[in-house]
């Protein structure tokens, strides 16, 4: 049975934090009662850093298969609004003042959502991600960026659904989340800081959370797997 690197790792770094810990003992002592210890470190390492295939006669459990048939449906939502930006700023009072030196700029930003109907190319995002856009495209997982038609969005719970016109999509349905219970393994894939078809891991934290203030409806799964900037839309 090969050991591996990891653990052998950690096996040389205990043995070398017992090793300074006697030393730092020994320093109180009288020189003469002093011995000098022998640090037991292996001479070689062998082995390599694939994880087994089987554990006591079990496969490994993986989650290769379940996001191998999910990450396809997982898309980039790409918002674009016009600004009108001020030299002076949200200054009130100089932009009645000046209202010619304010320039149009361009503001995008970015989430994600997930097709629910490849037939009829439906995507649920939230709808804060697409709040205010002027233009919205979406970026499928085979690299196809597609301009996308707004359908329509609640913002009490946050929800928006758009439409792109396109073949060969791959959809995911939509689970039934009373099912849920604290403790079952959960994934969240999206495009956190624009890094495309992200996967995170948790667990169910809780459901049924409510009292988060300023926002409407209220029901939320709480996870422990990482959602960051981005990753608004996506599915969990």
């Amino acid at each position: 049975m090969r050991a591996l690197p990891t653990l052998l790792a950690l096996t040389a770094a205990a043995a070398f934090g017992g090793f300074a810990a006697t030393v730092l003992v020994d320093m109180n002592r009288p020189l003469a009662a002093q011995s000098a210890p022998v640090a037991q470190v292996p001479a070689t390492v062998t082995g390599t850093g694939a994880l087994p295939s089987a554990v006591a006669g079990q496969p490994m459990p993986s989650l290769a298969p379940m996001l191998e048939r999910v990450i396809p449906a997982v898309v980039g939502v790409n918002n674009t609004r016009r600004v009108q930006v001020s030299p002076f700023g949200n200054d009130p009072f100089f932009r009645r003042m000046f209202p010619d030196l304010s320039q149009e700029r361009l503001a995008q930003s970015m989430g994600s959502g997930v097709i629910v109907d490849a037939e009829r190319g439906l995507i649920l995002t939230n709808h804060h991600v697409i709040e205010n856009a002027d233009e919205v495209s979406v970026t499928l997982g085979d690299g196809r960026t597609l301009e996308a038609e707004f359908l329509g969005s609640d913002p009490e719970t946050d929800i928006a659904l758009m439409r792109v016109a396109a073949e060969n999509l791959t959809a995911i349905p939509l689970a039934d989340s009373s099912t849920l219970r604290v403790g079952d393994f959960v994934v969240a894939v999206g495009n956190p800081f624009g890094f495309s078809q992200t996967v995170t891991s948790g667990i169910v934290s809780a459901v049924g959370r409510s009292n988060v203030p300023g926002i409407g409806f209220q029901n939320f799964i709480q996870t422990d797997a990482s959602i960051n900037p981005g990753n608004s839309g996506g599915p969990l």
